[in-house]
């Protein structure tokens, strides 16, 4: 595996680290996950300093701290110099991450798909979310980091179900606050 860290364009690689930053202060990442290096390795990569489209390919591998998100592919869209979306895809691509007072959240799909600007989340192809409290899995999975919203649904011919698994601790938890509102 070639480290990208001496091939990379210095832009691009300021690019990720600032579209992984915002991912990770988001979905209330380790505080100290924003303090650490960001390491990028992949096979080869091809794209452009100022706007446009850099793929990262063949064993993509990206950690910041306890981040850590692995793919075949990864492309990092900038518009107006500022990183608009990324993109990871294999076969499965996985994140995985601890966040602060939770555990660890791990997710894989097909497709990994992060707008920047709106903070969704997009998990396509086989998509399965696990977090200490939940599991949620289906064919597609959206989650808005802005108002920490799942949504999912089945493939686009209706074929699939969502599945979701709830710890029983946090079914107690919204029967005992439910019980103290009235």
């Amino acid at each position: 595996m070639l480290s990208i860290n001496r091939s990379l364009p210095s832009l691009v690689h300021i690019s990720l680290a600032i579209c992984l930053f915002c991912l990770s202060a988001s979905s209330m990442a380790l505080e100290s996950d924003r303090q650490e290096p960001l390491q990028v390795s992949a096979n080869s990569t091809d794209g452009t300093l100022g706007d446009g489209v850099t793929t990262l390919r063949g064993s993509v591998d990206i950690r910041q701290g306890t981040l850590r998100i692995t793919a075949d592919e990864a492309e990092v869209r900038k518009v107006d110099g500022r990183v608009s979306s990324v993109t990871f895809r294999g076969q499965p691509a996985f994140l995985e991450q601890e966040i602060e007072e939770q555990g660890l959240v791990q997710a894989t799909a097909n497709i990994i798909d992060y707008q920047v600007a709106s903070g969704i989340v997009t998990l396509s192809g086989d998509a399965d979310v696990k977090h200490p409290q939940y599991q949620i899995s289906g064919e597609l999975l959206t989650y808005d980091l802005n108002i920490q919203h799942f949504q999912g649904s089945s493939d686009e011919n209706g074929n699939g179900r969502i599945h979701i698994l709830l710890d029983p601790a946090v079914i107690i938890s919204e029967i005992l606050n439910e019980d103290k509102k009235h």
